[in-house]
């Protein structure tokens, strides 16, 4: 049995990981982590715990061989519930959510927890192993303060940078995060008199030749490469865009794959910007990242290579 969690609105990433091993007659089972709530039986007791979904469908933790972390959303809260109660709602379910994971993490998993959890909340984190692994990244500045964020766009972004949130600010329909990324000039310097209200990352603008997104996935890579020169962020154009498979370089390669091991991470979304100067630079990865659009623009087996780890390392466990 392998355990995937995911959320309500998941489709075409998930059926494709389902389709798969249901042709491996593998068995699996689907949770949805924005409904881990009211809406299921949850028992856990200090060794294993059981599940009962909406429709009726059981899972015993001691049934699970392997995870797929796919993806966690926010738990919804119901409409019905008298706002008072709305953050002890949150904060328990919240903390039986963590129980249940915790529970599991001696099995495999894509990717694990502990590693995966310290790795996207900390995007400072992710520049410094970049750098220490011989990638290129941008001056970065993650700041509220408003002298502070000026001096450094005068001192490193030569009339022109980005500004963005280290988390995310709403999510699509289809699970894929979207994520503001601002253009500022010495123009609309004042405009960061609020920042104290909201800290943010900033970084000088890195004039592109284009876009990389690369699915690393146990020391493999599916890497497209994405046409948009003119919006700061490829997931928020609304202009057309198309795909292409790219080929990075080996040393990219192995110094990503340095990079994703001192992490501890088995899967990654990296996202990476080839300048007009010929250099390749590191922006950030996202542990559950999206990459349905590269498996069916340019047909790569991701899904099929995910369930591939998982059950071979299932096997290997079992020898």
């Amino acid at each position: 049995m392998i355990l995937c969690i995911t959320h309500s609105q998941d489709f075409y990433n998930i059926d494709l990981f389902f389709d798969y091993l249901q042709s491996k007659n593998i068995a699996f089972f689907r949770l949805n982590s924005d409904d881990l709530s009211h809406q299921m039986k949850i028992n856990l007791t200090d060794n294993s715990f059981i599940i009962t979904d909406e429709a009726g469908n059981k899972i015993n933790s001691k049934d699970i061989k392997a995870v797929w972390h796919r993806k966690s959303w926010n738990i919804a809260i119901p409409e019905d519930l008298d706002e008072n109660y709305a953050a002890v709602f949150l904060n328990e379910y919240e903390s039986l959510r963590f129980n249940l994971f915790t529970a599991l993490e001696h099995l495999p998993w894509i990717n694990p927890l502990q590693a995966e959890r310290k790795i996207e909340s900390n995007k400072i984190l992710q520049l410094t192993l970049a750098k220490k692994n011989n990638l290129i990244i941008p001056e970065t500045l993650f700041s509220n303060d408003e002298e502070a964020v000026k001096e450094f766009f005068h001192q490193f972004c030569q009339g022109k940078a980005i500004a963005k949130l280290h988390g995310t600010i709403s999510k699509s329909m289809n699970g894929q995060e979207m994520i503001s990324t601002l253009l500022f000039d010495e123009d609309n310097l004042e405009q960061l008199s609020d920042i104290a209200v909201c800290p943010m990352i900033f970084q000088p603008y890195i004039e592109k030749e284009y876009e990389l997104r690369i699915v690393y996935l146990n020391g493999e890579f599916f890497t497209g490469k994405i046409n948009n020169k003119v919006h700061t962020d490829w997931r928020i154009s609304q202009t057309e865009f198309f795909w292409e498979p790219y080929e990075l370089p080996k040393n990219i390669e192995e110094n990503l794959s340095l990079m994703m091991q001192e992490m501890g991470l088995v899967f990654g979304a990296i996202d990476m910007i080839k300048s007009t100067n010929g250099n390749y630079y590191f922006l950030e990865v996202n542990p559950q990242g999206e990459w349905g659009m590269l498996q069916k623009e340019l047909d790569f087996p991701i899904a099929q290579r995910i369930a591939d780890y998982l059950i071979n390392r299932i096997h290997t466990n079992e020898q």
